[in-house]
């Protein structure tokens, strides 16, 4: 969000007002996206394997820091909506539409709208599966996306600040993701269909992982992250003087 911000030049005054329609947006995109997901898991749990195996692979990569790109990179549809409606330069406050030259046109806040929000969705491709390997109940899923975003309109420009200073918070995340996509296959063993492993049948000698191991987990992870992060940081300004 600070990427896209900064990439279409929002205006200080507006951002409040971008990021709270933005999140707006990205709610109802991710409202759909978790009704669609409910209804795979309770038909097909070998999809438990595909989510499993995709926070392992984002796991590997934060570790490699292939997730380190700083640049925005406009999306398919973003790219289209510019080719078939007349959009200006300029922001004209918090409209949508603005007159220039006697012809009507849509302002920039169109497309940072449906930026935040199509961009959001790209995230929720790691970060819902995730939530799904703690519950599978599709309202504690969606009410906690509500207070994620909600939380993040609130301490959104003391993030932008600080994402810098966590050095660790990669190395963190990895750790959370990759626990959670082993937990996600574990469970898929557990509740197994698949002909070609064991006939068919669960494979019950499996461990299974309790909700307070993995609530543990991501505590000690992202805290134990942000705390080097900050040992780090003060060890760097020690050593400056």
């Amino acid at each position: 969000f600070v990427i896209i911000m900064s990439n279409f030049a929002v205006p200080k005054d507006l951002q409040k007002f971008v990021l709270s329609v933005g999140i707006t947006v990205a709610l109802v995109l991710r409202g759909m996206f978790i009704l669609v997901g409910a209804a795979i898991i309770s038909r097909f749990t070998w999809v438990f394997f595909l989510f499993g195996a995709f926070l392992i692979v984002t796991a590997i990569k934060l570790v490699a820091g292939g997730d380190e790109d700083e640049e925005y990179h406009e999306n398919a549809l973003i790219h289209a909506l510019r080719k078939v409606i007349k959009i200006t330069d300029e922001y004209d406050g918090e409209k949508l539409r603005t007159i220039k030259n006697g012809v009507k046109h849509w302002t920039p806040m169109l497309i940072v709208f449906l930026t935040i929000g199509t961009t959001d969705v790209m995230f929720a491709f790691d970060s819902i599966p995730a939530i799904f390997g703690l519950t599978k109940d599709p309202f504690i899923v969606f009410t906690s996306n509500v207070f994620a975003l909600l939380g993040l309109q609130q301490l959104y420009f003391l993030l932008g600040e600080l994402l810098d200073k966590l050095v660790y918070l990669p190395l963190g995340l990895s750790v959370v993701l990759g626990f959670i996509g082993a937990k996600l296959i574990m469970e898929a063993l557990h509740g197994n269909s698949l002909p070609f492993l064991n006939g068919g049948q669960p494979i019950s000698w499996v461990p299974e992982v309790p909700t307070w191991l993995s609530l543990v987990v991501i505590v000690l992870a992202i805290g134990g992250a942000a705390l080097a992060s900050v040992i780090k940081m003060r060890t760097m300004k020690a050593n400056e003087k």
